[in-house]
């Protein structure tokens, strides 16, 4: 029996040396892969602004980024990490940094103007728009929001929700799942180790009864023998 249960230790503690390197190797591809979106991030260099009390601000003001991080935390629902936001390390490589930014283009790009200018007359489901210049606002529409037959609000939509900020909010939306997906890989990687090291602390466990097991039966077993030839 005490056999078994030392095999059993050793097989356990086999299994933690194995759960451990594997918990190492997932830690160390999991820094390469920080250490390339953070070089990532400063080829952009795209950073947040803070004022000298390490507040948010946007274009100058607190207001403007208090606006934009409702959009982000009530419109959109992201649950953003406060320690993210470091106004120590203003640069853009966070996901909540990611997710902030992001709000900061689709913010503007809502509450924005477009120009546009019909060349000639037109006409759309009865009304009439003489040929001139007209501002159109977006009035928090998104792409699919706008009318893109009507003769104001196709053009509006084209020039508000360009491949511009299409493409930059694809691009720091990359940022963001980049990011979450290394943050869980880390998080797993701790948990392989941490299995690691309770498979080894158990089988070292068993090992160590099974063998101060062993002792005692031997003990107890020479005294058995010398109090029979005593009594012989």
């Amino acid at each position: 029996m005490n056999d078994r249960l030392k095999k059993l230790g050793y097989v356990l503690i086999a299994v933690g040396m194995i759960f451990v390197v594997a918990g190492g190797v997932a830690y160390s591809k999991t820094q390469d892969g920080y250490n390339s979106l953070h070089k990532f991030s400063e080829a952009q260099n795209v950073t947040l602004s803070y004022n000298d009390e390490g507040q948010l601000i946007d274009r100058g003001t607190v207001e403007g980024a208090q606006a934009i991080m409702n959009l982000l935390e009530n419109d959109w629902g992201f649950a953003v990490e406060a320690g993210e936001l470091d106004p120590n390390d203003p640069l853009v490589n966070t996901g909540s940094e990611y997710m902030y930014q992001m709000a900061t283009v689709t913010y503007h790009t809502l509450n924005g103007t477009q120009t546009v200018v019909l060349t000639e007359d037109a006409e759309y489901n009865g009304e009439s728009f003489p040929a001139g210049t007209y501002e159109v606002a977006v009035e928090g529409r998104y792409w699919t929001d706008f009318d893109r037959q009507h003769p104001l609000e196709g053009p509006a939509r084209e020039q508000a929700w360009s491949g511009t900020a299409h493409g930059i909010v694809g691009e720091l939306g990359v940022g963001t799942v980049t990011h979450s997906a290394l943050k869980l890989a880390l998080a797993l990687a701790g948990l392989f180790a941490g299995l690691g090291v309770v498979f080894g602390i158990t089988g070292g466990g068993l090992v160590w009864a099974a063998g101060g097991a062993s002792k005692k039966d031997t003990f107890v077993t020479d005294s058995v023998i010398e109090k029979e030839l005593a009594d012989a």
